[in-house]
């Protein structure tokens, strides 16, 4: 459930957290550079996903974010075409991904979910347009809110983010219980990421 646009900086300690964003709150325009579009999921695309995964250190090897993608992923390869995006370049190369998942707690709630940028096509403003489009995705889905995201420390730049666009870090795990993480990335995070 981790969530990273950025390669992963392992120097700072590990905690997690959770943050939202209610679902109906106005998304700014933020178009993609023209060298990159938008496509959705389609079968064979698990290996893009699993490459570009690993490119910024959420896996070890593609075959570790491979056996992860068959094992969370493969049985729903029908609400994968609706929810799972990527971002393409002229080359026909995917180099970015996100997921519109979601999380059930007596309900389906929203999920953003495993949003990563290889490194050599980071800086462009491409996770920006990517968290947008999936979050517009959201509103087309669900009625459900807020959405919700899984992040850590490692995820600082990523966090950054997230908060220009209206995330919230909450005190609880998604489950209700109170998350024993929380002062612990409030402390580490604020000299990265303003509370």
């Amino acid at each position: 459930m981790k969530v990273g646009a950025a390669m992963l900086d392992k120097q700072l300690p590990y905690a997690e957290i959770w943050m939202t964003r209610p679902l109906e709150e106005v998304l700014p325009d933020y178009p993609l550079n023209e060298q990159y579009h938008f496509e959705k999921y389609r079968p064979g695309a698990e290996k893009d996903w699993a490459a570009i995964e690993t490119a910024v250190g959420e896996f070890d090897s593609i075959d570790e974010a491979l056996a992860y993608f068959d094992q969370a992923f493969a049985s729903y390869q029908e609400e994968l075409t609706k929810r799972m995006f990527f971002v393409v370049n002229e080359k026909n190369e995917r180099v970015a991904t996100c997921t519109a998942w979601w999380k059930l707690r007596e309900e389906e709630y929203p999920l953003f979910h495993w949003l990563a940028v290889k490194p050599e096509h980071q800086g462009k403003g491409i996770a920006r347009s990517l968290t947008i489009e999936v979050l517009r995705r959201f509103q087309q889905l669900t009625s459900q809110s807020p959405v919700y995201l899984h992040t850590q420390t490692w995820s600082h730049p990523a966090i950054k983010l997230y908060q220009s666009l209206g995330f919230t870090f909450i005190p609880d795990n998604f489950d209700g219980s109170v998350n024993s993480d929380y002062q612990k990335v409030m402390d580490i995070l604020s000299s990265k990421v303003k509370k």
